[in-house]
């Protein structure tokens, strides 16, 4: 297992809210399959949500049994898992370890893999390509492996694999400003892209609509689940607004809520809006959120008694590699899961808390399928990958290209394939991307590399292919909205798909 930094940064560590499913009545699988449904704007693969919703209990289950202690009511409220609510949920099915659920299953995940003697762990190793056969003149297509940079030695290795798996999380780090952590850079997506596979919906982007507004506060989100307790969005002179674009409030879904608090703050001229908790028993806030509450009071905010200035951020990918309902993309050896991966349950916009159990479910199911690809490849000849070739690649005099085309791609996504998008400011960000990436392109071509060049590389990869599809999309639908089409369309109710050059 390669770790780009080291083992502990990761987005599953940063996710406070929780992993949703459905564990006690009155929910059921046919209310988490709906909202699931609904918050995604009818454009699931319904066998993939029916499929993860009924196989989620167990997963939970096996998590518990990894040693991840989720958080349960006090006897006197009968016990049991406290189950949180969050927007696009129309039951309590939220578990939760406290308010940092990610760190509680990347703790007992990691401490799992530690144990594991056959599982080794490589940090601050990052991919460069994948290595396919037909790249080296093999008459079946495979994926054989990946060339990688180790950061400790300048080196780069080929480690070969009869079974490969992208499990490098999203791409939040195309956009100025982001709740993910530094290593989503989307390598994963466009690694798959270059090898050929066939990547789906990377025009659905989720922005996060609660981050906190502080500069030395990065990426710091403040989670749904506050919003589901009871907190309210304001304006900077206390008006709550979310009435005006949905019934729902506070629990519409979340590009829903993304999309008005980006309408108020640009129509009026705003920095941020207000989340307000200080209405709540600040006894309950401190117990429910006691992480968000301690972070906060380092940043100077009690939210116990002020509200918290917040903006929206990029969160989440909802496409990505395209794959079966085992992880399987259309590379023979090559899987994808987690956020990577587009198994099609997330659709059109992605329900509060499905994103743990999409990876949870489908990792597993990846995990029996790529055991017996790795038994039916033992014993195949496969051609020989050489080792790694610079080129008469140079040792770089010009690291300001990478660090100025770094920023400027990220304005360029920020500005023009934001939450609300236009025509003319796809085309404009569209050329923009594709002279950028002419310039890495002969930049990386040139000299050696190094771990910012990689990623800068992917970015203008994933840019290039989220501003395509957004193109391509003529409608609006959960996150992705234009304001030259703005209605949505049945004529529109299938995936964007590109592989190479063709987009369909």
């Amino acid at each position: 297992m390669l770790a780009k930094r080291d083992l502990e940064e990761a987005a599953t560590r940063k996710a406070q809210g929780g992993i949703a499913a459905v564990w006690e009545a009155p929910d059921s699988f046919e209310a988490h399959i709906h909202d699931t449904i609904d918050a995604g704007g009818g454009l699931n693969n319904e066998e993939a949500v029916e499929l993860c919703v009924r196989e989620g209990p167990a997963q939970i289950q096996h998590l518990i049994e990894l040693g991840v202690h989720f958080t349960k009511r006090p006897q006197g409220d009968g016990g049991g898992f406290d189950l949180g609510r969050e927007g696009g949920h129309t039951q309590r099915r939220v578990l939760h370890a406290g308010d940092i659920t990610g760190v509680a299953l990347h703790g007992a995940l990691l401490a799992a893999a530690r144990r594991d003697a056959n599982i080794h762990l490589f940090p601050y190793h990052v991919a460069i390509d994948l290595v396919t056969a037909a790249k080296l003149g093999g008459a079946k297509e495979r994926v054989l492996g990946a060339y990688v940079l180790d950061l400790a030695t300048d080196q780069v290795f080929t480690f070969e694999a009869s079974v490969t798996l992208l499990a490098t999380g999203g791409a939040g780090k195309a956009y100025l400003f982001t709740s993910n952590p530094d290593v989503a850079s989307g390598d994963g997506v466009a690694m798959a892209y270059r090898a050929g596979a066939t990547i789906a919906n990377m025009e659905f982007v989720q922005f996060h609509p609660t981050c906190l507004f502080q500069p030395e506060a990065k990426n710091f989100l403040i989670s749904e689940a506050l919003r589901g307790e009871g907190a309210v969005l304001r304006l900077p002179d206390g008006e709550p607004f979310m009435e005006r674009y949905d019934s729902r409030k506070e629990l519409a879904p979340r590009d829903i809520v993304a999309r008005a608090i980006d309408a108020e703050i640009k129509s009026r001229g705003l920095e941020f809006v207000l989340l307000d908790a200080s209405h709540l028993d600040p006894s309950f806030v401190k117990e429910r959120f006691p992480s968000i509450h301690a972070s906060c009071l380092g940043w100077g905010f009690d939210m116990t008694r002020d509200p918290l200035p917040i903006v929206p951020a990029a969160h989440y990918s909802c496409g990505g590699v395209q794959t079966d309902l085992s992880g399987r993309t259309d590379i023979p050896g090559l899987f994808a899961c987690g956020e990577t991966a587009h198994t099609g349950l997330h659709g059109a916009n992605r329900l509060a808390s499905n994103s743990l159990l999409e990876a949870a479910v489908f990792s597993s199911r990846a995990s029996r399928v790529a055991k017996d690809a790795l038994a039916q490849g033992r014993g195949q000849r496969h051609p020989t990958i050489p080792q790694w070739d610079p080129a008469g690649a140079t040792d770089s005099d010009e690291m300001v290209v990478v660090t100025h085309n770094w920023d400027e791609i990220r304005r360029c996504m920020w500005n023009y394939v934001g939450i609300q998008r236009s025509d003319k400011r796809l085309n404009r960000a569209l050329r923009r991307v594709q002279l950028l990436a002419e310039e890495i392109r002969q930049y990386y071509w040139d000299f050696h590399v190094t771990g910012d060049l990689i990623e800068l590389r992917n970015i203008a990869v994933v840019a290039s292919l989220l501003i395509r599809s957004a193109i391509h999309r003529r409608e609006s639908r959960g996150l992705h909205y234009n304001t030259d089409c703005p209605e949505t369309s049945d004529e529109w109710l299938r995936d964007t798909r590109i592989k190479g050059a063709r987009i369909s």
